[in-house]
């Protein structure tokens, strides 16, 4: 099967874009502080326009590691239409996060961790690079962002 064209950077953009708008899970990859083994898992999140907000157990393995490490990679889409982003981790007790954003990530998602009796933190991660693609012929020019600046339009 032969792959459509490959997109613009500018298309490429505007699709990643809509896909953080509107997509509601993503896979998180973390490592612990000692370079222990990778763990990876499916969260929610919600996109503000600058930053993802995740939530997960403050003692889950992605807990500790994203607030011992204060770094994160994720994973958006299908492989063949996927979104990859580093990025910066915040951890964020319930209590220092805002109402209006707990709020608004209990809507998008459906799930509210305020809720529960587990603590949650939820996890601010502010991305310093981005990469999107869908197939080989859209490897070359998949780097949206570098060093936390959109190289595309803005």
């Amino acid at each position: 099967m032969t792959p459509p064209p490959a997109r613009t950077a500018e298309q490429r953009m505007q699709d990643t874009l809509h896909r953080l708008e509107h997509d509601e899970d993503l896979w998180v990859a973390t490592a612990s502080a000692d370079g222990g083994a990778p763990y990876l898992v499916p969260l929610s999140f919600v996109w503000d326009g600058t930053t993802l907000l995740l939530a997960t157990p403050a003692a889950s393995p992605t807990g500790r590691n994203l607030t011992a490490t204060g770094t994160a990679r994720l994973g958006v889409g299908p492989t063949r239409d996927v979104i990859m982003i580093e990025g910066d981790a915040e951890p964020l007790s319930p209590d220092e996060l805002a109402e209006e954003e707990a709020d608004r990530f209990a809507v998008k998602t459906g799930f509210d961790p305020r809720r529960l009796t587990t603590r949650y933190w939820y996890f601010r991660i502010r991305p310093t690079r981005v990469q999107a693609w869908r197939e080989a012929n859209e490897l070359d020019g998949r780097e949206l962002m570098r060093d936390g600046k959109w190289l595309v339009g803005d």
